[in-house]
């Protein structure tokens, strides 16, 4: 486990060093509430983004950004609400973005999803 877990924080450095070459403002890494943790929360243009970080080495586990599915989205989704209400950001827009490593490359998918319905800001 320790093992990943070195991994997945390598994964998240090679991320936040990405994102800030293109333009965003990290606010924090590894957030934690009662919900769970969100890799990455930063700043792009006025706009609040969580970001998801999947790490692969082997693509027989599928594309890292099918580890984000409908269960994890719900997730991250109720994560960031109550990051949202304990930080007064109500009125800020937010989205989620995914950031995908594989082999070397990065890749960041913007809108990754929507908040599910339901659940809101």
């Amino acid at each position: 486990m320790g093992d990943t877990r070195a991994k997945g924080r390598h994964g998240e450095e090679l991320a936040a060093a990405y994102l800030i070459k293109h333009g965003f403002r990290i606010i924090e890494k590894n957030y934690r509430n009662h919900f769970g943790e969100i890799d990455i929360i930063a700043e792009e243009a006025g706009t609040v983004v969580f970001i998801e970080v999947k790490l692969r080495n082997l693509i027989s586990y599928g594309h890292p950004v099918t580890a984000v599915d409908k269960w994890k989205q719900m997730r991250l989704s109720r994560i960031a609400a109550g990051y949202i209400t304990e930080k007064r950001l109500t009125e800020r827009p937010c989205r989620f973005d995914v950031v995908s490593i594989y082999k070397g490359n990065i890749e960041l998918i913007k809108d990754a999803f929507e908040m599910p319905e339901g659940l809101s800001w």
